[in-house]
């Protein structure tokens, strides 16, 4: 069975094709027309769309001349899926967070898993090994806090975020230096932290990391974790076949 999952973010929609639980590929930073000639090149036969943008920019009536099967509009307060939503407001939970969720269930099932979800918010949530997502915590991503250095000060100059290989000192010794190792050590820092105390609260727990700025983190975080790079597209997937595999 051929499907295809979207993720609509705030920045990029990233679009996965499946052969059954298998990723055949995975494109990024597609445009809506791109997403529609996708469609026409992999003829899926179901497609789940999952937004977290207000205004998105693609939907599901925009395919359903090029879909002959269900067209699964992913609402993380009313879309079943194949995990226990232990989330207090979850019409207020965004689809990524959640279909990061199941992905992670998928790959380490019966396991306890933290999702570090590295875009333009830095997300952490939790699966525990009876299959029940918790939520977790959200705070500004790298791009985010080099932004608002800049807009909520009278002089901090923008920053972009370097290359994943770059060397970033600990101490700053010019302002540039010094907003780097604030933000980029002050999220591995923050990332670290959490992850130790969700390890002591939770023995054998795995750590999946996953987002835009995943590769960034990776060669900079000490704890032993996995690059998912395509997690919330496989969550996607899975809850698709949740509703269309009988």
């Amino acid at each position: 069975m051929r499907t295809l999952a979207l993720d609509i973010g705030n920045t990029a929609v990233k679009a996965g094709c499946f052969e059954g639980p298998r990723l055949h590929q995975m494109q990024a930073a597609l445009t809506a027309p791109e997403v529609l000639t996708l469609v026409q090149q992999w003829r899926p036969e179901h497609v789940i769309i999952a937004s977290v943008a207000e205004d998105a920019a693609l939907r599901a009536e925009e395919l359903r001349s090029l879909v002959p099967g269900e067209i699964l509009t992913f609402a993380s307060s009313t879309t079943a899926i194949p995990l226990r939503n232990a989330y207090a407001t979850p019409h207020t939970l965004g689809a990524d967070r959640l279909a990061g969720a199941v992905g992670a269930a998928g790959l380490r099932p019966g396991q306890p898993t933290l999702i570090v979800d590295a875009g333009t918010a830095l997300k952490v949530d939790l699966v525990t090994a009876d299959g029940v997502y918790h939520g977790g915590s959200i705070s500004p991503g790298l791009s985010m806090r080099f932004r608002a250095l800049h807009a909520f000060t009278g002089r901090l100059p923008r920053l972009e975020l370097p290359a994943a290989d770059a060397t970033i000192p600990l101490v700053g010794d010019s302002t540039t230096g010094s907003l780097l190792s604030g933000v980029v050590h002050g999220t591995v820092a923050e990332i670290t932290g959490l992850i130790a105390q969700y390890q002591q609260l939770y023995p054998g727990l795995g750590v999946l990391l996953t987002g835009g700025d995943a590769a960034f983190l990776a060669a900079r975080l000490s704890a032993r974790i996995f690059v998912v790079p395509e997690l919330v597209l496989l969550g996607l997937n899975r809850i698709l076949a949740y509703h269309v595999v009988k």
